[in-house]
Protein backbone atom coordinates (compact mmCIF):
# COMPACT_ATOMS: atom_id res chain seq x y z
CA UNK A 1 0.00 0.00 0.00
CA UNK A 2 1.71 3.19 -0.90
CA UNK A 3 0.54 6.83 0.21
CA UNK A 4 2.32 9.94 -0.97
CA UNK A 5 1.46 13.38 0.70
CA UNK A 6 1.04 16.58 -1.54
CA UNK A 7 1.64 19.37 0.58
CA UNK A 8 1.70 23.34 0.46
CA UNK A 9 5.58 24.26 -0.21
CA UNK A 10 5.06 26.33 3.51
CA UNK A 11 4.33 22.50 5.04
CA UNK A 12 7.36 20.11 6.08
CA UNK A 13 7.47 16.63 4.59
CA UNK A 14 5.24 14.38 6.72
CA UNK A 15 3.68 10.88 6.68
CA UNK A 16 -0.13 11.36 6.09
CA UNK A 17 -1.54 10.63 9.32
CA UNK A 18 -4.80 8.40 7.50
CA UNK A 19 -5.40 5.28 6.04
CA UNK A 20 -7.31 6.08 3.12
CA UNK A 21 -8.15 1.60 1.57
CA UNK A 22 -7.61 0.98 -2.31
CA UNK A 23 -11.16 -0.10 -1.91
CA UNK A 24 -11.82 3.41 -0.46
CA UNK A 25 -10.25 5.52 -2.79
CA UNK A 26 -11.35 3.39 -5.74
CA UNK A 27 -15.14 3.80 -4.92
CA UNK A 28 -13.94 7.53 -4.18
CA UNK A 29 -13.02 7.98 -7.78
CA UNK A 30 -16.09 6.35 -9.17
CA UNK A 31 -18.61 8.68 -7.77
CA UNK A 32 -16.15 12.14 -9.02
CA UNK A 33 -16.25 10.33 -12.22
CA UNK A 34 -19.46 9.72 -12.61
CA UNK A 35 -20.35 13.44 -11.23
CA UNK A 36 -18.12 15.05 -13.39
CA UNK A 37 -19.33 12.98 -16.60
CA UNK A 38 -23.21 14.39 -15.96
CA UNK A 39 -22.59 17.99 -15.34
CA UNK A 40 -20.47 21.07 -15.51
CA UNK A 41 -18.76 20.21 -12.03
CA UNK A 42 -14.35 21.76 -11.83
CA UNK A 43 -11.68 19.16 -12.54
CA UNK A 44 -10.36 19.36 -9.07
CA UNK A 45 -12.49 17.48 -6.48
CA UNK A 46 -11.21 16.81 -2.89
CA UNK A 47 -12.71 13.49 -0.77
CA UNK A 48 -12.78 15.98 2.90
CA UNK A 49 -12.73 14.03 6.40
CA UNK A 50 -13.39 15.88 9.40
CA UNK A 51 -15.11 15.59 12.75
CA UNK A 52 -17.65 17.89 14.05
CA UNK A 53 -19.99 17.94 17.17
CA UNK A 54 -22.74 16.22 17.43
CA UNK A 55 -24.61 12.54 17.56
CA UNK A 56 -25.10 10.60 21.01
CA UNK A 57 -21.42 10.72 22.17
CA UNK A 58 -20.39 14.16 21.25
CA UNK A 59 -18.77 13.54 17.60
CA UNK A 60 -19.01 12.26 14.42
CA UNK A 61 -17.51 12.06 11.23
CA UNK A 62 -18.01 13.54 8.00
CA UNK A 63 -17.00 12.78 4.49
CA UNK A 64 -17.51 15.13 1.72
CA UNK A 65 -16.97 15.94 -1.48
CA UNK A 66 -15.70 19.39 -1.75
CA UNK A 67 -15.07 21.06 -5.22
CA UNK A 68 -12.48 23.52 -5.99
CA UNK A 69 -14.10 26.93 -7.68
CA UNK A 70 -12.94 29.90 -8.11
CA UNK A 71 -15.78 32.15 -6.39
CA UNK A 72 -14.92 29.03 -3.22
CA UNK A 73 -11.63 27.47 -3.17
CA UNK A 74 -11.67 23.68 -1.28
CA UNK A 75 -8.50 24.14 0.50
CA UNK A 76 -7.80 27.13 2.80
CA UNK A 77 -3.55 26.56 3.46
CA UNK A 78 -4.30 28.91 6.61
CA UNK A 79 -6.60 25.66 7.91
CA UNK A 80 -6.42 22.89 6.07
CA UNK A 81 -3.48 20.05 5.02
CA UNK A 82 -3.95 18.17 1.85
CA UNK A 83 -2.47 14.20 1.07
CA UNK A 84 -2.72 12.07 -1.60
CA UNK A 85 -3.98 8.80 -1.26
CA UNK A 86 -4.19 6.45 -3.86
CA UNK A 87 -4.61 9.19 -6.57
CA UNK A 88 -7.37 11.09 -4.05
CA UNK A 89 -6.76 14.37 -3.19
CA UNK A 90 -7.58 14.47 0.42
CA UNK A 91 -8.80 17.48 2.67
CA UNK A 92 -8.25 17.71 6.59
CA UNK A 93 -8.75 20.61 9.01
CA UNK A 94 -5.77 20.76 11.37
CA UNK A 95 -8.49 20.81 14.04
CA UNK A 96 -9.89 17.72 13.10
CA UNK A 97 -6.39 16.05 12.20
CA UNK A 98 -5.97 16.01 15.78
CA UNK A 99 -8.95 13.64 16.14
CA UNK A 100 -8.02 11.57 13.34
CA UNK A 101 -4.46 10.60 13.54
CA UNK A 102 -4.57 6.93 12.95
CA UNK A 103 -7.91 6.36 11.57
CA UNK A 104 -8.87 4.32 8.20
CA UNK A 105 -11.63 4.89 5.65
CA UNK A 106 -13.11 2.26 3.95
CA UNK A 107 -15.63 0.68 1.93
CA UNK A 108 -18.23 -1.93 2.40
CA UNK A 109 -19.66 -3.44 -0.67
CA UNK A 110 -21.55 -6.72 1.36
CA UNK A 111 -24.92 -8.37 1.50
CA UNK A 112 -25.96 -6.47 4.72
CA UNK A 113 -23.61 -3.27 4.27
CA UNK A 114 -22.84 -0.82 1.67
CA UNK A 115 -20.91 2.67 2.17
CA UNK A 116 -17.82 4.22 3.51
CA UNK A 117 -16.72 3.69 7.35
CA UNK A 118 -14.35 5.26 9.63
CA UNK A 119 -12.53 3.50 12.08
CA UNK A 120 -10.91 5.80 14.91
CA UNK A 121 -8.43 4.25 17.39
CA UNK A 122 -9.11 7.42 18.97
CA UNK A 123 -12.28 7.04 20.18
CA UNK A 124 -12.96 6.02 23.39
CA UNK A 125 -16.51 4.85 23.11
CA UNK A 126 -19.02 4.95 20.30
CA UNK A 127 -23.00 5.56 20.99
CA UNK A 128 -25.94 2.58 20.28
CA UNK A 129 -26.68 3.34 16.82
CA UNK A 130 -22.67 3.74 15.52
CA UNK A 131 -23.45 7.04 14.55
CA UNK A 132 -21.31 9.30 17.04
CA UNK A 133 -18.29 8.67 19.37
CA UNK A 134 -16.74 10.36 22.22
CA UNK A 135 -12.96 11.20 23.20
Amino acid sequence: MSTTATQTPAQEAQAVPITVTEKAAAEVKRIIAEQQAGGNLPEKIYLRLRVVGGGCSGFQHKLDLDMDTAERPAVNPKLDDVFEVHGVPVVIDRRSLMYLAGATVDFHDDLNRRGFSITNPNAKSHCGCGSSFSM
